[in-house]
This record gives structure tokens, sequence and C-alpha cells, in this order.
């Protein structure tokens, strides 16, 4: 429920800043590889979470069902940092020559919008450590712990919406000090920016590892890849050139 009302907040919002601009001009392919992403990853990925991995768990271990009991913070704090640490690794393998084809099509968007959220090659979030961790550590933790463990998920999946939306403070602000802002992850997606901001939640990574943009103004054009392969290769087959 906290995840569908903040998307719709953000969508309103998105509404009240330029009215329907960004949506009118979203050019069809683009209609049809945000929806498909959204389909994906609001509804098959959660599913697989508890049909692949809890599921296979259960028959590889099943004496490890909610061994790990831990306080409810913990749990939180598991989902929220540990798992954002991770995936800032991930994310910057991602943009590696080898794997970039299956993460370039997130790039093409050409405006930060919440509806490119997920935008995706449909099999990307296989490649996504957010599948395997969250299905493992739900299957591993219990009681209150694995209850703090889908609070930090649910307050990540929010974020994630968030950041890609254009809904937030000026580059430079406060916040960015802890968070990756939407002005943060804009750099990240901007035209002919370095490589950086790969955070999720924390921008604490980034700042550790030397790969944090600090800017005072928002990018002037979004998107680094031209997107000019076929729409079924970009949802199902993105290797080779792009256009």
């Amino acid at each position: 429920m906290i995840v569908f009302v903040a998307f719709w907040l953000l969508v309103l919002a998105t509404l009240a800043l330029d009215g329907w601009q960004t949506y009118r001009a979203k050019p069809v392919r683009a209609w049809l590889l945000d929806l498909a992403g959204l389909a994906v990853q609001g509804a098959l990925i959660p599913f697989l979470q508890i049909a692949l991995v809890v599921a296979g768990l259960r028959w590889l271990a099943p004496g490890a069902e909610g061994v790990l009991q831990v306080t409810s913070w913990f749990g939180f704090a598991l989902a929220f940092v540990g798992v954002d640490y991770l995936y800032y690794w991930n994310h910057r393998l991602l943009h590696r020559s080898a794997l970039w084809p299956i993460h370039r099509v997130h790039h093409t968007v050409a405006v930060m919008d919440v509806l490119g959220t997920a935008r995706n090659t449909l099999w990307a979030s296989f490649a996504i450590v957010y599948l395997w961790a969250h299905g493992a550590l739900l299957f591993l933790l219990g009681g209150d712990g694995a209850a703090g463990y889908l609070a930090g998920v649910t307050l990540t999946v929010a974020f994630d919406m968030w950041r890609h939306s254009a809904v937030g403070p000026r580059p430079g602000s406060l916040l960015s000090l802890v968070l990756i802002t939407p002005a943060d992850h804009a750099w990240h997606h901007a035209a002919g920016a370095e490589a950086g901001n790969y955070g999720a939640n924390l921008s604490w990574w980034d700042r550790l590892h030397g790969t944090y943009l600090v800017r005072d103004a928002l990018p002037s054009a979004i998107g680094k890849a031209a997107g000019r392969q076929p729409l079924w290769r970009q949802l199902l087959w993105p290797f080779g050139e792009p256009g």
C-alpha cells in the first residue's frame, strides 16, 4: 500500500509540476518499455522471490527458515543499508562493458520520470541483487526481523521511484549528504556525464569509494544510450550495438 501510494503521489506531483507535458512527450516505444518494466518488477519479481528463491531454499534447507532471530531495527538496517551496499557494487558492475547491455535499456530514459523507474530488459532483474538477497533474507529471518526487513524493502522501493522522478530538493542539498536524491540520480542518467552516483538509498557508498558526482545544477540532457534497437531486442535481447 505504501509503494502504491508513493507511486501515485509522484505521478500527481509530476502533473503538478508541468501538467501533461512529460507524459505527452513520451513516445509509444517508451510507454511500452516503462509499462512492461513496471509489470515485471511490480508483480513478477515479488512472485519469483517467493516461488523461486524462498521455495527453493525451503526445499534445499528447510531447517534454516527463520533461523536468524534479530530485532526489527536490525532487519530494517539489513535491507536499507546492508543490501544497499551490495546494490552499489552490483550497479557498478552493470556499468562495466561486459554487463552494460543488460542495463543499457534503463539508460534510454530521456526525462526523469517515475514511470521509467523499472524500464529494463524484461529479464534484467535476474542480474540485480535485490531478487536474490531479498528472497534469501526473508527466508532466513524470523519474527520481528522479517517485519523490519520488509519495512526496509518497502522504503527502498519507494525511494527508487522517488529518485527517478523530478520531485526533490535542488542539487547539493543537505539531504544529499545522506541520500541519493533525484538530482543526484539525474546526473547518473545524464547524457555525456562521467559514471557515478551508483547508490540507491544512501550516498555514503559513492562518497566512500570516490564515485559521488558533486554538481550544483541539474544536467542539461538525460540519456546515455540512443535506444535505436528494435523494441523486441530492448525487451528480450539487448546485446549488440544500440543503433
